[in-house]
């Protein structure tokens, strides 16, 4: 079985008690790390200035505390593999899903089952949708 980094967790405990359930079931099957919990003013800004984010603080899900957004990855990471990131997206929303837990994932803003159709990708973001 899997089990998070030090790091992954301090990371993962930043976040709602929701997300916390989700990725703990989550790593049971699947390694993957926690890249962001909570982001604070200086990151979030730094976000939105690089256009890695669509949002300023305090505006997006990830600067509240406990954060609301958590970013995550399968691992080892390979930022190239997009099937292999949209594979562990399914997997997640689908654990979410069977939790009761309303998740709504960066590759599909708009929860339409269809990832063409977005105007900016997040891979590795998931959010709280009722927060």
């Amino acid at each position: 079985m899997h089990r998070y980094s030090k790091r992954s967790a301090i990371r993962l405990a930043q976040c709602d008690d929701r997300i916390q359930q989700v990725f703990n079931r989550v790593i049971k099957t699947v390694d993957c790390t926690i890249l962001v919990g909570h982001r604070n003013q200086e990151t979030q800004d730094d976000m939105f200035e690089t256009k890695r984010s669509q949002l300023r603080w305090p505006k997006s899900k990830h600067n509240q505390l406990p954060s609301l957004a958590v970013d995550a990855i399968c691992y080892p990471i390979d930022w190239y593999d997009r099937e292999r990131i949209t594979l562990f997206a399914g997997f997640v929303l689908g654990t979410a899903y069977n939790m009761n837990i309303p998740l709504r994932w960066g590759g599909d803003w708009n929860r339409d089952w269809y990832t063409k159709d977005n105007n900016f990708d997040d891979l590795v973001h998931y959010e709280l949708l009722n927060g």
